[in-house]
């Protein structure tokens, strides 16, 4: 079989309830690497968290960060990125909002957060990267490569209604979890980043596999050959990818499953998966 590209999404997609990976999803990687097809990691998740993950995968990996604002080689050198212009960070920043949202902007190498939020890490806690607590007030908006706010998300839905008609340019608006609200420059998404990495290996989009959950999976699943719709996935994300495969969920390694399935991994181990 020529080389394919294996594209998935983390949180509640690759990693299971715990946040961390499953040892048949390991396995699973590896064996992929082993037969020459390319790998790659794409997520909200700043490039230091996906990184340990990949270090865990034990395979060379490509990653798409920050809803592939960048996007990084398998030995982290920088293929391309995208910052949210300074001024719509500014904006976004002054946006009126309650005080139990959280305010975070991912640069290049911390992720920034205007006030203690340990609930967050727990998230995070299988790699050991955090948040560094800023006045983002003083921040100049400057290398900023994704705006975040966590909060309740009926407070989260007004909050994006008043930047779509309020803020005085375009950004790209999307969801990673409910209470999740992630902004991007005008056209930065997973599928942008993933036709970039398309065109660096040189490969159709047919011969790409994308495997996600959420919102912001949506332009990644459209993109791919083949696009993977997890059983826990947003109900809305099926709507819009309709021609996407649903798969069992993150609690049964569906997605591991699915490649092994695919790529006929002993597949008289694993039985025959239904639809």
């Amino acid at each position: 079989m020529s080389p394919h590209l294996i594209v998935s999404d983390l949180d509640n997609t690759l990693l299971n309830a715990e946040h961390t990976l499953d040892p048949l999803t390991i396995e699973t990687f590896q064996a992929l690497a082993a037969r020459g097809h390319y790998l790659a990691l794409a997520s909200g998740r700043h490039f230091h968290d996906i990184r340990e993950f990949r270090r865990r995968l034990g395979v060379e990996a490509y990653i798409l960060s920050a809803n592939g604002a960048h996007l990084y080689a398998p030995n982290d050198a920088l293929i391309a990125e995208q910052w949210v212009p300074g001024e719509q960070v500014r904006e976004l920043i002054r946006m009126p909002r309650d005080t139990d949202i959280r305010l975070n902007l991912y640069t290049v190498d911390d992720w920034l957060i205007d006030a203690p939020a340990p609930q967050l890490l727990a998230l995070h806690a299988h790699t050991g990267f955090g948040y560094q607590v800023a006045d983002l007030h003083a921040h100049d908006g400057e290398g900023v490569g994704k705006v975040l706010f966590i909060g309740d998300p009926e407070k989260i839905a007004a909050l994006e209604a008043g930047i779509h008609t309020g803020m005085s340019s375009s950004l790209h608006v999307t969801y990673s979890m409910a209470n999740s609200l992630e902004i991007m420059a005008e056209g930065v998404h997973k599928g942008g980043a993933l036709k970039r990495l398309l065109r660096h290996l040189d490969l159709p989009p047919s011969s790409c596999l994308a495997f996600g959950d959420n919102l912001n999976d949506a332009e990644m699943l459209s993109i791919a050959g083949q696009g993977f719709v997890m059983a826990n996935a947003h109900p809305e994300l099926s709507r819009r990818v309709p021609q996407a495969t649903r798969i069992e969920s993150n609690r049964q390694s569906g997605v591991a499953r699915r490649l092994r399935l695919h790529f006929d991994l002993d597949q008289a181990a694993l039985g025959k998966l239904e639809e």
